[in-house]
């Protein structure tokens, strides 16, 4: 019995070592089993999370895409829909740099782009460009006036917007006006249609007063002239100002006169000449006045008097009306060059 004892012990210590061994190649089999499992959810997971981005990146890739082609071709950096269109110095600057390759892949992108982001920094950019002559003369050699024309008629008003500062800046350009005029009836019923002292009204009416500098495509605008007048009743000294600026140019075409006096004139229209109206819209609201008086003057002694309504601005400046008046009374207006003007127009009316 004595002898039989070491065995036991032997063969217990034996037994419970076998034992830890199986339990901890257990523990390890288990706990590598729910870590696979968990590494293969978080892979679904992950799979499932990129799928939904991929989806979601899917529908951006194309205006990613042509954003990026524009940062590159013009070194201009694309906002987002946010923020403001880069317009510091920097940018004018990347603008007048570009080749005649970077404002063609710009034309093309500008063609075929389907985001109104993208369409809005390419005309940005291909605008600022168009500041300088020599870039004003490539974008019409790469037919890239009738791309920015087709944007006239874009459903987003911010485009249209940008379109129209494009062609103000390429209209500087005497040939390039050959090619805008197509879009001068366009641009009257957008100035006509669009909201009162609207940016889009704005930017029509700075493009038309570009390309009523020169006697040209005056005759275009002439049927919108009631319009204009009713602008200068209804508008904000900014508007005025664009409205008369065109109105100016317009009333410098002796060919014009007729014209214009025969406009009925808007009711309103009387009290723009009053000591009170802003002195810069003042002094274009007297000298369309005063050439309109120069031209008829030169024309009463070479054609003979024209028949005009009582309702016309013919009869409301050189008729029997309280405009005479008006005038007069500018003649104690505190501005010298104001007071000029009128004794301009009261001394050849005389």
């Amino acid at each position: 019995m004595v002898n039989s004892r070491p065995g036991l012990v032997l063969s217990c210590s034996l037994g419970l070592l076998f034992g830890t061994g199986a339990c901890y190649w257990a523990y390890r089999w288990l706990f590598h089993k729910g870590k696979g499992n968990g590494r293969a959810g978080e892979e679904k997971g992950t799979a499932a999370n990129a799928g939904k981005a991929a989806q979601a990146g899917e529908r951006s890739c194309q205006s990613g895409n042509a954003s990026g082609l524009l940062e590159k071709v013009s070194g201009i950096r694309v906002t987002s829909g946010g923020e403001k269109a880069p317009t510091d110095d920097h940018s004018k600057s990347a603008s007048g740099n570009l080749q005649a390759h970077h404002l063609q892949k710009l034309i093309r992108l500008l063609q075929t782009t389907e985001y109104c982001s993208v369409r809005e920094q390419v005309l940005i950019t291909l605008s600022n460009s168009a500041a300088f002559s020599v870039n004003q003369d490539l974008i019409r050699e790469l037919g890239g006036l009738s791309v920015i024309g087709e944007t006239l008629s874009d459903p987003s008003t911010e485009v249209k917007v940008k379109a129209l500062n494009a062609l103000n800046n390429l209209s500087m350009n005497r040939e390039n006006q050959e090619h805008i005029q197509v879009y001068i009836s366009e641009i009257c019923s957008d100035v006509a249609l669009s909201p009162l002292n609207s940016d889009l009204q704005l930017a029509g009416l700075r493009l038309l007063t570009n390309m009523s500098v020169t006697n040209d495509y005056q005759q275009m605008m002439v049927n919108k002239v009631p319009y204009f007048l009713h602008l200068l009743s209804a508008g904000n000294e900014t508007t005025q100002i664009h409205v008369l600026k065109v109105l100016v140019n317009l009333s410098a075409n002796p060919a014009m006169t007729k014209d214009l006096l025969s406009v009925q004139a808007p009711p309103l229209l009387i009290f723009l000449f009053d000591s009170h109206t802003h002195v810069d819209v003042l002094l274009r609201a007297l000298t369309f006045v005063a050439n309109l008086n120069d031209n008829l003057r030169s024309q009463l002694s070479s054609a003979g008097h024209c028949q005009y309504s009582e309702e016309s601005l013919f009869s409301l400046f050189f008729g029997e009306s309280e405009y005479s008046q008006r005038l007069a009374l500018l003649l104690q207006h505190p501005d010298a060059d104001v007071k000029r003007c009128v004794a301009r127009i009261m001394t050849k009316q005389s």
